[in-house]
């Protein structure tokens, strides 16, 4: 089986990218973040006529999470127990959901920016990804992966200048150290070993042409889930403006291979 995670930066726009990436690369399972959109409002059709089902949780134009399965899409689940929500009144936004596909759990993650660490919003990604580990805590029991955009760079070598990130989220240790919890508890980021480099280029200054980029879209998987990775990629082609058709999203694909 072969499973894939992609912040699209919007599946409107790119829709086009992702029906050509799923046949270019076979893909099985394709969990996709920051749709932003509703699912009644996504052009599906090109991918039901290859397939594919899909399952879309998104609540307007900002955020938002899909899964796109051809081997199954069963015990969808928008949101996990304890999601925190955000804003005044609170609202638990769409950047989880979860999905069985061929037998594996898979669930599609956007955690949230964080803007700074002195914004209220750092103190609601923590908190996100507290309550994130909680719930996950009882999802050991069958393979499952955690998937997406994690907007940590849990080392150094993550960022292509930690520097330049001194006053910044994505590398402070509060984050990593919530990051290293879910390997502290029996998750296992299985990605690394296979696919080094960076997922994500800023738009600004030619980031993706300097390779000047973050490590932080990734794959943790169960035990029964991460004793079946035979493989893992970054497919940094579809970061480059010079491939494909119309504009790039900001983050590469990262495939996750599965023997079984």
């Amino acid at each position: 089986m072969r499973i894939a995670t992609w912040n699209v930066n919007s599946l409107r726009s790119r829709i086009d990218r992702v029906e050509a990436f799923l046949e270019r690369h076979e893909i099985d399972v394709l969990a996709l973040q920051e749709i932003k959109a509703r699912e009644d409002q996504l052009p599906l059709m090109g991918l039901q006529a290859r397939g594919y089902d899909v399952a879309a949780h998104g609540l307007d134009q900002w955020n938002g999470v899909a899964i796109i399965s051809r081997v199954g899409l069963e015990d969808v689940t928008a949101g996990f127990p304890g999601q925190p929500g955000w804003g005044d009144p609170a609202v638990v936004e769409a950047r989880a959901l979860g999905a069985t596909c061929g037998g594996v759990r898979i669930w599609s993650l956007y955690i949230p920016n964080g803007r700074k660490p002195d914004d209220p919003h750092y103190a609601y990604k923590l908190d996100w990804l507290a309550r994130l580990g909680e719930a996950a805590g009882e999802w050991h029991g069958q393979p499952t992966a955690l998937v997406g955009d994690w907007n940590v760079c849990p080392t150094d070598d993550d960022v292509f200048d930690v520097k330049q990130f001194r006053n910044s989220t994505h590398v402070t240790p509060p984050e990593r150290a919530a990051f290293q919890s879910f390997l502290d508890n029996g998750w296992a980021e299985v990605t690394r070993e296979h696919a080094p480099g960076y997922t994500y280029w800023d738009y600004y200054r030619q980031r993706f042409e300097r390779d000047r980029g973050l490590k932080i879209d990734f794959v943790l998987g169960s035990p029964g889930f991460a004793e079946r990775v035979t493989g893992a990629f970054i497919d940094r082609d579809e970061r480059d403006p010079a491939q494909g058709t119309g504009s790039p999203s900001d983050h590469a694909p990262v495939v996750v291979d599965l023997a079984g």
